[in-house]
């Protein structure tokens, strides 16, 4: 057990003093205080999970052997607590002492104790960290669903190009199949077709020639032998039809669309 230096032997009970004395030092006088109480520093050490070394240096007021004001102040404060004293006389001392120790101006005192306080920045840095790994996630999440989009929006422009390319080959796959003008006679007819837009035409004559079958978008100019049999998936893609430059109407031939019909001279 630590023995005051400053203390007179008696045998009577020592008083614990109220306050402080008007030459005494912060740490002096929770020593004191301490040493009244009959505490050991290890044991008050371990209850508020301070180092040996800092309890030391408080009850020495030796304070460049400590942290910042800011922390020295809440230092005391908790001692004063567990010791059941009154801190606002100890603080008030210390800021008078303080800068003639230090040179330093003493900082405003904190309301709590420095142990919650730290424990309060540990944890603020740890919810940093968590709304930064949150935001980061959302980040990857987004640019993610992005990337789907984007490759959907992709294969969809993909798949309707292939189902385009179909119909536009078509037109290259023509097939035409026309009378030998050199075997026809002065007596066959000319049948002529101008088209506004590709469709499938079938065109045989009275000797059972086929003039033209297959998709067709340029215009025909066919000779064979009356009549005709003409078959037109579309005939309102047909712009114009004559036989032997007489211009024929397809209206009264078509039907749904559709013109399949028997023509002579």
């Amino acid at each position: 057990m630590e023995v005051n230096p400053n203390s007179q032997q008696s045998t009577a009970t020592p008083t614990t003093p109220n306050t402080l004395g008007n030459v005494q030092r912060p740490g002096e006088y929770l020593r004191h205080i301490r040493l009244n109480q009959k505490r050991e520093l290890a044991d008050v050490s371990k209850a508020l999970s301070l180092p040996v070394k800092t309890l030391e240096a408080l009850e020495k007021d030796d304070y460049k052997s400590l942290p910042e004001a800011t922390f020295i102040k809440g230092y005391y404060r908790t001692y004063a607590k567990f010791l059941d004293v009154d801190a606002s006389t100890i603080i008030q001392r210390f800021d008078e002492i303080y800068a003639n120790d230090t040179g330093l101006l003493p900082n405003h005192a904190l309301k709590d104790s420095p142990i919650k306080i730290m424990g309060k920045l540990q944890g603020s840095n740890s919810d940093r960290n968590k709304k930064w790994l949150k935001r980061a996630a959302y980040l990857v999440g987004a640019l993610v669903l992005l990337a789907l989009v984007v490759m959907g929006i992709q294969k969809w422009s993909a798949k309707h190009r292939q189902a385009a390319q179909p119909a536009a080959g078509q037109q290259t796959n023509t097939e035409v199949l026309s009378v030998d003008q050199n075997a026809s006679t002065a007596s066959g007819d000319e049948l002529v077709l101008k088209f506004a837009r590709p469709t499938s035409v079938n065109i045989v004559d009275s000797t059972g020639k086929v003039l033209a079958s297959g998709r067709q978008a340029d215009s025909l100019d066919l000779k064979g032998v009356s009549p005709f049999q003409i078959r037109l998936d579309d005939a309102e893609a047909v712009a114009s039809l004559s036989l032997n430059n007489e211009v024929i109407s397809l209206s009264p031939y078509t039907v749904n669309g559709k013109a399949d019909f028997r023509l002579s001279r």
